[in-house]
């Protein structure tokens, strides 16, 4: 999941794009959302285990009571339960902002379209080049 994040080409666009900035842009953030939905759904899975374990631990901490072991044997154990558990609900948070900025990042990808989509058509299918950004600033 994190090597998907990582830039595999930071120099260019890449080669799909043929320079076109916008269609870069559009595919940058298609996967970024997908990325932080894939997110959104491991962090729900990771949270779901953390609570069966923190159930399991706590299982082992009563096991560990009726066998009359030692009493920091126990606390520790239920440390460990309650360790986990809280981890699971900050994991819950965690997996709620992945998929709140997942939603964010198509919200920015449908507008960014929007705003230039009709521009990039007008430039793509000309024939002429297009000037340099600045050009017409003299």
């Amino acid at each position: 999941m994190s090597s998907d994040l990582a830039p595999h080409n930071t120099g260019a666009t890449g080669s799909a794009d043929d320079g076109n900035q916008f269609k870069a842009t559009q595919v940058k953030l298609r996967k970024l959302g997908a990325v932080l939905d894939d997110a959104a759904i491991e962090l729900q899975g990771l949270r779901r285990s953390m609570l069966a374990d923190a159930n399991r631990v706590d299982g082992v901490a009563t096991d560990i009571e009726h066998a009359d072991l030692d009493s920091k044997f126990v606390a520790l154990t239920e440390n460990v339960a309650s360790a986990l558990t809280g981890a699971a609900l900050e994991m819950k948070t965690l997996a709620a902002m992945a998929q709140e900025t997942g939603d964010l990042t198509d919200q920015t990808r449908r507008t960014h379209a929007k705003l230039y989509g009709a521009t990039d058509d007008i430039r793509s299918n000309r024939r002429e080049k297009t000037p340099k950004p600045g050009f017409f600033n003299r």
